[in-house]
């Protein structure tokens, strides 16, 4: 299967920019009109829209068939979707599918990007099945079951809603 991308990534990016500009645009405009915009003003709302930009942004995702990769703006990361041993989810109010492979690499995704972008599920998926039938993955399986479950759920609610089947 060919390399896939998350689909949403670049409306992201947009949606990243353009609030930071704004932020920018409205500060600069605000002490400028009551007379207080100084360069070392100007230069700590720039810092706050950069420091907006950075949080916005998210990882740009990527897979192949047995890889899986996140690229952030200092770092990437890269799993072995094939050579997974762990694939849990995290506890608390902001859930993220936790991913670890053989080598001891890690990656931390939303599962609403899995639902956003099927392929890239699909790809995780047979990854995920490689590793089981491998024996690699043991104690996850229940995981990966339930991920599947709630991923496939949510994509065939998408496929009603888009039909008007709903």
């Amino acid at each position: 299967m060919p390399l896939a991308r998350d689909e949403g990534w670049p409306g992201a990016l947009r949606t990243a920019i353009t609030c930071a500009a704004t932020l920018l645009g409205l500060l600069l405009l605000v002490d400028g009109v009551a007379g207080t915009l100084t360069p070392v003003r100007g230069a700590l709302w720039a810092g706050l829209a950069v420091l907006l930009f950075v949080v916005l942004l998210p990882d740009r995702v990527t897979a192949g068939e047995g890889w899986l990769a996140s690229r952030g703006l200092v770092r990437g990361r890269t799993v072995r979707t094939d050579r997974l041993v762990c694939v849990w989810w995290s506890a608390g109010p902001s859930r993220r599918v936790l991913l670890r492979d053989v080598h001891g690499a890690r990656i931390s995704l939303g599962p609403n990007l899995l639902t956003d972008n099927p392929r890239l599920w699909q790809l995780l998926a047979d990854g995920a099945a490689a590793s089981c039938a491998q024996g690699f993955l043991h104690a996850a399986e229940s995981d990966i079951r339930h991920l599947s479950q709630q991923t496939d759920r949510e994509i065939a609610q998408l496929v009603f809603k888009i039909s008007h089947l709903d």
